[in-house]
């Protein structure tokens, strides 16, 4: 079963399979796969899974991702809760019954074992994995994500230049300024 929004960019190389639900405004770049064999892969509005990422489902978890995060090129993700408003670095791997809080960054080339919880607002490194310092990233994750649904919204026009030219100087200036304020969050209000 799929449930799927219709503003979701998936791009032509993304591979898709089992009970798989993402939300508003979200993409999947290329040559990112998503199984689950069982349980679900769920994802939130406004979050993006770059290239070559990996979602799949533990035998006891599903895998779980929240509003405005990114899910980075090669980053895997195995049955495991990622909060609103996240990063999860280049070639990050989070395992089994893991949970990371909203607002974190998991750095890149991190292995975040199983079970292992973070609080909100960490910032996690290392293999294995340890928060080593807490700071609430949630805007500066946000940029990133509307970043990303920007890129997606040109990329379904066939426009892979969105991030450059005056009109993106502009744009991105608008988009700091709403998410300094919170404003841009009006997208997720009913």
């Amino acid at each position: 079963m799929r449930n799927i929004d219709p503003s979701v960019f998936i791009a032509d190389t993304a591979a898709i399979f089992g009970n798989v639900m993402i939300g508003e405004g979200s993409s999947v770049w290329f040559n990112t796969v998503i199984r689950c064999e069982s349980h679900e892969v769920r994802i939130g509005r406004y979050s993006n899974v770059q290239d070559f990422a990996m979602l799949h489902v533990g035998y006891n978890h599903p895998t779980v991702i929240g509003d405005f995060c990114s899910i980075t090129h090669r980053a895997t993700i195995h049955g495991a809760t990622i909060g609103d408003g996240c990063l999860i670095g280049i070639d990050a791997t989070v395992m089994d019954g893991a949970v990371i809080g909203a607002g974190s960054i998991v750095g890149g080339g991190a292995v975040v074992p199983e079970g292992k919880e973070y609080p909100p607002g960490s910032i996690v490194v290392g293999t294995p994995a340890k928060a080593v310092k807490e700071r609430d990233n949630h805007r500066a994750n946000r940029l990133n994500a509307w970043l990303y649904h920007r890129n997606a919204q040109a990329y379904k026009v066939g426009d892979h230049r969105a991030w450059e030219g005056e009109d993106f100087i502009r744009w991105r200036k608008e988009i700091k300024h709403a998410i300094s304020t919170d404003e841009d969050l009006k997208v997720l209000e009913p």
